[in-house]
């Protein structure tokens, strides 16, 4: 028996590390590697302390967003308004400092605009049955629309010193409030999927959301908080964005939610839900961000980065299909 044993051992361990070498992850931190060191050849300003400071600035944000679109996209749902919801809240923020808010009120105000959107688009899929990319179609244009009636061509500006910390300021020496604020978000995120019962049903929905109601698992309430996180990062994000620029406009993070859904589907989250993991995000995130800051100290133009956006997703949504397809074929 511990023959048995002693030889079964050896074998698990082998495969478990094998596994992980073979991982999306671990290609994803070769690829990340590999970008680094292109940049640090490209560019001479890149590998400066503060030039890598920038780079954080350059992709926390919509990493912020990224982390609860992942649980959002793995339940089987999508949310298309998250860049419109960050135009509303700072809007509204920007409204709240014409009548002398503090920065405690405006961070409160962002904050809470994100979550009540989250809220309503969440109430409209689970309530009225409604599909959810159909509806955050019609609230990204409602959102928006909003902010551009309450605003038009003028922005809001003066935001006050203490405000504009949660965008510019550091914790210590080149590290950003925004990039540990990201980290600590990153961490609660990764204990709640991969580590709670929630998480478990977030996959279970994911997987079968007819399965899992019948499992006794509360589909609609659980769909229901992930449009209400999704809401509340997009809310923080608007603080950030807002404290980072110091200024609103009603244009604000155009094109943020096609970045959102990019950094979650390179990072290994099946766009048919059901599968997924939070490293992986997180590893996304930075890839994009190293190739966007990248491009930018080259003077590439941002359209052009967008194209880039673009044709990665495609890219990174077909090659599951392509590789399936393959392997029927030789089957």
């Amino acid at each position: 028996m511990t023959d048995i044993v002693t030889k079964k051992l050896p074998d698990r361990l082998g495969s478990s590390w094998k596994a992980g070498v073979l991982s999306w992850e671990s290609l994803l931190v070769l690829v990340a590697i590999g970008i680094f060191i292109a940049n640090s050849f490209a560019s001479p300003y890149f590998l400066n302390a503060w030039s890598l400071s920038d780079l954080t600035f350059n992709f926390t944000e919509k990493a912020l967003i990224a982390l609860a679109m992942a649980l959002l996209i793995i339940a089987g749902e999508i949310d298309l308004s998250v860049a419109s919801i960050i135009a509303l809240c700072s809007t509204l923020m920007g409204l709240a400092l014409q009548f002398g808010a503090d920065t405690p009120v405006l961070v409160a105000v962002g904050v809470a605009v994100g979550l009540a959107c989250g809220a309503f688009n969440g109430v409209l899929v689970t309530r009225l049955k409604l599909p959810s990319i159909v509806v955050t179609i019609g609230t990204m244009s409602l959102f928006r629309g909003i902010a551009f009636i309450v605003l038009g061509d003028q922005s809001y500006k003066g935001y006050p010193a203490s405000f504009s910390w949660f965008g510019q300021g550091y914790v210590w020496w080149v590290i950003s409030f925004e990039l540990v604020l990201f980290g600590v978000c990153a961490v609660i995120f990764y204990v709640l999927l991969h580590k709670t019962n929630f998480g478990r049903r977030v996959f279970a929905i994911g997987n079968n959301a007819t399965a899992a109601q019948f499992s006794g698992v509360r589909v609609d309430r659980v769909r229901f908080i992930l449009f209400c996180l999704t809401g509340l990062m997009s809310g923080i994000a608007a603080v950030l964005l807002t404290a980072r620029l110091g200024s609103t406009r009603p244009s604000i993070a155009q094109g943020w939610e096609l970045e959102a859904i990019t950094m979650v589907v390179l990072g290994g989250v099946s766009i048919l839900g059901g599968a997924g993991s939070i490293l992986g995000v997180v590893i996304a995130a930075l890839i994009i961000g190293l190739v966007t800051f990248g491009l930018g100290l080259l003077n590439v133009p941002g359209i052009v980065m967008s194209i880039f956006t673009g044709g990665l997703l495609i890219v990174v949504i077909a090659l599951p299909i392509f590789y399936r397809m393959m392997k029927e074929r030789r089957a």
